[in-house]
């Protein structure tokens, strides 16, 4: 009976318990929900963290009043169908929020149910970046998300140089929309993801698969490798890795955030992470070391009893349960209840086995919704509050890299400053420029021990060459040319790509292989979309870089000059023996030396009356109007002018000289070394306004230039093949120009000089070699050529070549080469010569009737029978001798044969006649130095007669 009793006891104080409680959970206690996977580390850890969380906040009375949290965790087991299940477990127990899922997959899932049912979901791991806040309004990430992490690596990869990468990943949302993030963030930074190895859902049940995976990557280009999964698969795909040799050095190894969670939450981990993972480079969450975080760390080890670790999503995880107790406090603040109601749309489809009626709505979902997004905390990971694309502030990262037993940073990433060695919380209180230049790390010890920066690529380990697509030209095949066999190219740019190859500090295997026929050029864009399609995988050559060719493909440094230009034909003005008169018209002769008769008669009108120069008889003035006119011509006149007039008139006629002068001269000297042109087209602009043909080279880029950036029309372009085709076309007039690029030019004049290239240069550019997009080996190629550009190799390679062109260049003739010729002055000297004959004829002839008419004694008895040479010599003697004399001796004779023959008188006056002659000479010469000082002496006095 006592025993019945007491059951009866027990049974009543039970239901008056339940009655009791049920009252305190409808009433004070707030129902949370969380689902995690917890057999993995992120979701023991957060469960822990979440806990401590739960209890701070209850412990506290001024955060809820009279609330009391309580938090509902629901293991998920590795399950979607079983986080499904959790979800809506909740949704029937009423819960206000839920914290999760862990992964990405499910999150997409049951954002649609939080949707539904007006349920805010929270989550600091999955942190897929393609959870959209206008699609899943109710899904909130309490964490840095994936794309701030993946733009990151790709800061991480850009900064040391890097172009191609190789992702693997988990075949699943979360993983594979973090890379799709991650591939534009590198294309922005022109790096690119090589190739993408998925990862079966199931790794250990799919090893073999995975090893032939790593196998292909280990025989791929690329070395740098990104990984980016859980952190259960992540470390059996490094034990994988390891196994293949394939964390040596040469390899760099870049990690997501699930590395450095591993390794700071799993003790147990090290010895096997710090054998596979050496020299790896992993990113963490950054979270500001403060007070509150020390003191969460410290009382850590009593939380987890020491059977885990802390790490960064630990932090989030108490982070999170504090938002939600801060909202859930603001809702009660603003007199909200929370209350639920059934939805419709379940009510309509029946309960049934899954008993969907039980799920109800929560009523004020969307104003919990509100007060979390207007939260503005500051939690152990630093400042907590909600931007409007939903993310949380100033996200970043620390660079952590693994060597030994350690985990060393080495730097810093944040959304604000990049990459840096200083904190991101010290960078934000600075302003600072972004740039390149101030992206700064530690120094990195990469996998193998080494600290040198791996290059990051190597040729692919298949036995096979690298391809070189040579085009096979037709014509100017001194760039380029068929070897001495099939497979061999030589020419200028094969030289520069062999001499660039030895400078690398690594062997490149390679082998050359034409295109095109031989017979004629190949077309050069056809060329380089070859490199597409993975049929060469460099193309070498005369190729110009132009902007179509920089979208499908990776120049090197431009190691020759190009761009388009004129070539014209040019003739020489053949040279005559009047080339002289060719600087004038004849009507411009004619008025030029009309003006210098008039200046002189003018100046002779202005004179007379007061310059005695200008004095005279008329024929003496009418020479000095002629000499003093053409005298001017080289200012070389001697009558001084008197008047004023005069002067003023001869000035500005010395002005008028001095510009005919020089204008002369100029004109003489550049048709006598100038070529001239025989069309008349002076550069690009003429040849486009006129309606004349144009010839191109086959297969140049020239002729889409002219007829698409110029707009002429394609009627008037005339394809050519050879040389040979532009001179025959040229000279021919069928074209009336050729545009092709200058390296061509250069090599078809040195071989025909009756052409010229006329204007400036079209375009500027270059030759270059081609590789794929991203190449790293189209990098070290145009190092290669600044070097061979630097100790003057390619300066030599050119020479070489050029020195084996034709010999136009290198045999000018005195013509050609600009210097005058006697032949161009014939007329000149010919005009000297003949007035030099005329005059000494003219003189000639005076001097015969002077020696007949004033010497009559030479024809006497005693001179006439002498013999022809001793008439020569008598008239020799007296072209010798000097007129003054000549009149002194006449003189003479005269007197002597004026006197009486007989000898008395003779003989008396022999000394009076030899007196007087002396006195005669006195006089004479007394006469001439009057005369030359400008006395006039009678004719009187002169011959002696007063």
């Amino acid at each position: 009976m006592k025993t019945l009793l007491l059951y009866l006891l027990l049974l009543v104080g039970a239901f008056a318990i339940g009655i009791y409680s049920d009252g305190i959970s409808g009433a004070d206690v707030v129902n949370i929900g969380a689902i995690f996977s917890l057999k993995t580390i992120n979701g023991q850890v957060s469960k822990i963290a979440m806990e401590a969380a739960v209890e701070d906040i209850n412990s506290d009375p001024s955060v809820l009043g009279g609330h009391l949290l309580s938090l509902q965790v629901h293991d998920a087991n590795y399950s979607g169908f079983l986080s499904i299940m959790g979800a809506m477990q909740f949704m029937e127990k009423d819960v206000v929020a839920i914290v999760g899922p862990q992964t990405s997959v499910m999150a997409h899932v049951l954002s649609h149910l939080a949707n539904e049912l007006h349920v805010p979901l929270l989550s600091f791991t999955a942190l897929d970046p393609m959870l959209s806040p206008i699609q899943y309004p109710y899904f909130l990430q309490t964490a840095p998300s994936d794309m701030y992490q993946m733009t990151a690596i790709a800061e991480i990869i850009s900064f040391f140089g890097w172009a191609q990468v190789i992702a693997i990943f988990s075949d699943d949302d979360l993983c594979r929309n973090g890379i799709t993030a991650l591939g534009d963030k590198l294309a922005e930074r022109r790096c690119e993801i090589s190739y993408k190895a998925e990862l079966p859902p199931d790794i250990m049940a799919n090893r073999a698969q995975i090893m032939d995976k790593l196998r292909n990557i280990k025989m791929m280009e690329s070395r740098v490798i990104v990984v980016h999964t859980t952190a259960t698969f992540g470390s059996t795909l490094l034990e994988m890795a390891s196994q293949l040799k394939m964390v040596e050095a040469g390899y760099v190894w870049i990690a997501t955030s699930w590395l450095s969670a591993a390794w700071d939450s799993k003790p147990l981990f090290h010895p096997k992470l710090a054998k596979t993972a050496e020299g790896f480079l992993t990113l963490r969450p950054h979270t500001p070391e403060s007070e509150r975080k020390m003191a969460f760390v410290s009382r850590w080890n009593q939380l987890s009893n020491g059977l885990i670790d802390l790490n960064t999503y630990g932090l989030y995880a108490y982070d999170t349960i504090w938002v939600i107790a801060h909202a859930i406090k603001a809702f009660f603040d603003h007199g909200n209840n929370i209350s639920f109601s059934s939805d419709p749309a379940l009510t309509a489809i029946g309960g049934g086995i899954l008993n969907l009626s039980a799920l109800s709505i929560f009523n004020g979902g969307q104003q919990l919704l509100h007060t979390i997004l207007k939260t503005n905390m500051t939690g152990i990971t630093g400042p907590v509050w909600f931007s409007d694309g939903r993310s949380l502030p100033n996200p970043s990262f620390d660079v952590v890299n693994l060597v030994g037993n350690q985990a060393r940073l080495i730097g810093y990433w944040s959304n604000y400053s990049g990459l840096s060695n200083m904190p991101p919380e010290d960078l934000h209180t600075r302003p600072q420029k972004r740039s390149s230049s101030n992206q700064k790390l530690d120094a990195v010890v990469w996998p193998g021990g080494t600290k040198v920066k791996p290059r990051g690529w190597v040729f692919p380990h298949n036995g096979r060459k690298l391809r070189i697509g040579v085009p096979y030209r037709a014509s100017f095949r001194h760039f380029v040319s068929l070897g001495n066999n099939s497979q061999n190219a030589t020419g200028y740019c094969i030289d520069v790509f062999v001499a660039a190859i030895k400078l690398l500090p690594y062997a490149v295997p390679h082998e050359f292989i034409l295109f095109g026929d031989g017979n004629r050029n190949p077309n050069y864009n056809d060329l380089v979309n070859q490199i597409t399609t993975n049929e060469f995988d460099a193309v070498v050559g005369d190729i110009l870089i132009i902007t179509n060719r920089t979208r499908i493909a990776d120049f090197t440094q431009p190691y020759a000059e190009s761009g388009l230009v004129v070539l014209v034909p040019v003739r020489k003005l053949h040279s005559s023996v009047w080339s002289f008169l060719w600087p004038f018209t004849p009507y411009m002769w004619a008025v030029t030396a009309l003006f210098f008769l008039i200046v002189g008669v003018v100046i002779w009108v202005l004179e007379h009356r007061i310059n005695d120069e200008f004095r005279g008889p008329p024929k003496k003035q009418f020479i000095t109007i002629l000499w003093f006119s053409l005298s001017t011509t080289f200012f070389a006149h001697r009558e001084n002018t008197a008047s004023t007039l005069g002067k003023l008139v001869l000035a500005i006629w010395l002005f008028v000289v001095l510009i005919i002068q020089s204008s002369y001269t100029a004109s003489l000297t550049s048709i006598l070394t100038v070529q001239q042109l025989s069309s008349s087209i002076k550069g690009i602009d003429s040849l486009i306004t006129s309606a004349d043909p144009i010839g191109f080279q086959v297969g140049s880029f020239a002729e889409n230039y002219l007829n698409y950036e110029l707009n002429i029309r394609k009627s008037r372009l005339v394809a050519l093949d050879s040389p040979e085709h532009y001179a025959e076309a040229l000279l021919q007039g069928r074209v009336a120009a050729v545009v092709d690029e200058r390296p061509y030019i250069d090599v078809f004049l040195s071989e025909h000089c009756q052409f010229k290239v006329v204007g400036q240069e079209i375009t500027k550019s270059g030759w270059g070699f081609a590789f794929p997009r991203n190449s790293p080996l189209a990098v070290d190629m145009s190092t290669a050529i600044l070097e061979l550009s630097e100790s003057g190799t390619l300066q030599e390679i050119d020479e070489y070549w050029k020195s084996n062109g034709g010999s136009c260049g290198r045999q000018i003739s005195a013509a050609e080469s600009g210097h005058l010729q006697f032949v161009d002055y014939i007329g000149l000297f010919l005009i000297c010569g003949i007035a030099c004959s005329l005059s000494l004829l003219v003189h000639f002839f005076k001097m015969l009737l002077e020696f007949r008419r004033h010497l009559p004694q030479v024809h006497n008895s005693s001179i006439h029978g002498s013999s022809p040479s001793a008439r020569l010599q008598t008239f020799l003697s007296f072209a010798d001798k000097k007129e003054d004399d000549l009149k002194r001796e006449l003189k003479k004779k005269r007197s002597s044969t004026s006197c009486n023959a007989d000898g008395r008188e003779v003989g008396s006056r022999n000394g009076i006649s030899m007196a007087y002659s002396a006195r005669e000479s006195e006089v004479e010469s007394r006469h001439g130095s009057l005369r030359k000082v400008g006395f006039d002496i009678p004719e009187e006095i002169s011959t002696g007669s007063g």
